[in-house]
């Protein structure tokens, strides 16, 4: 087994959690496609590139495992529908000027996570988790009360990841032949979205001449390198370093949404973000404390 190794594990670690800080920039430059058809793409190019992927980064016997198990198989099914929806949330926030929504969104997810655990795993909280909980819930009860309706962006995001990453977790498969199979299950539904949309920008022939059919390949690879950097920074880094480094992706995209693409932060948003980074500060001590009893 292969010793951990802390300097690689937070070069990887970062370099997963900068890259999806970054997707906006990514998925600004395809901004003249249509939302659906961008995920369409994503799922088709996923699909080949992590194919071809596994076929190169060897996991032995994740066939058989499946195939021996078809609730796993069912399972995936489930968590894909969940993260085609996350994705297709995500792409349309970032191309329709909510980017303050999406970030808010992945800043609440950790939140989310805790909440989870207690409702549906039978997990009991700690008192500073109750009170991280709360003030996550301040947050959001804010701009309700504020802007009059629901943050649903940030809500659909924190779920759909939250749910996605408690569904995994019943299926022992690893990450990338998990991603893998999530993927392939959904390009019959991909397929028959193109056949039934002759329309789309993709399917006329002229399109594959522009750069943005080059940036609808770069679906794959970019999906799927950061979840290689973040799968081996995993085996280097505890996960709550993990844990820590994941507020670097919400961050980027934060400021991307202030200082690039000069979307307006309200008081009343700057009111529910500093909730919610309140109830994150909580968050991360009870997670070092608890580390460190442990340790």
């Amino acid at each position: 087994m292969q010793a951990a190794n802390p300097r690689r594990g937070y070069i990887l670690g970062l370099s997963a959690y900068i890259i999806w800080g970054l997707f906006p920039l990514y998925f600004k430059a395809i901004a003249n496609v249509p939302s659906v058809e961008i995920i369409i793409h994503r799922v088709l190019w996923s699909a080949l590139f992590g194919a071809l992927l596994l076929m190169v980064w060897k996991h032995p016997g994740w066939w058989r495992e499946l195939r021996d198990n078809p609730k796993r198989l069912a399972i995936l099914a489930l968590s894909g529908t969940l993260i085609a929806a996350n994705w297709l949330t995500y792409v349309w926030s970032v191309n329709n000027d909510r980017m303050l929504e999406a970030s808010l969104g992945y800043y609440i997810n950790p939140l989310i996570n805790v909440l989870l655990g207690m409702l549906i795993l039978g997990e009991r909280l700690r008192r500073m988790q109750w009170i991280a909980v709360g003030l996550a819930a301040a947050g959001v009860a804010q701009q309700v009360w504020q802007v009059g309706s629901l943050p649903w962006v940030s809500l659909v995001l924190a779920l759909t990841f939250g749910f996605y990453g408690l569904i995994r977790k019943q299926a022992p498969v690893k990450a990338l032949p998990g991603l893998v199979v999530e993927t392939w299950m959904l390009v019959p539904i991909a397929v028959a979205w193109l056949l039934f949309n002759p329309g789309a920008n993709s399917a006329q022939a002229e399109f594959w001449s522009t750069s943005e059919a080059w940036w609808l390949v770069a679906a794959g690879p970019v999906t799927l390198i950061p979840l290689v950097c973040f799968n081996a920074a995993a085996r280097h880094l505890p996960y709550t370093t993990l844990g820590f480094l994941q507020y670097i992706a919400p961050t980027l995209v934060l400021l991307q949404a202030v200082l690039l693409f000069n979307e307006h932060m309200s008081s009343s948003t700057l009111v529910a973000f500093m909730f919610i980074w309140a109830g994150l500060a909580i968050y991360s001590v009870d997670a070092w404390i608890s580390l460190r009893r442990r340790s």
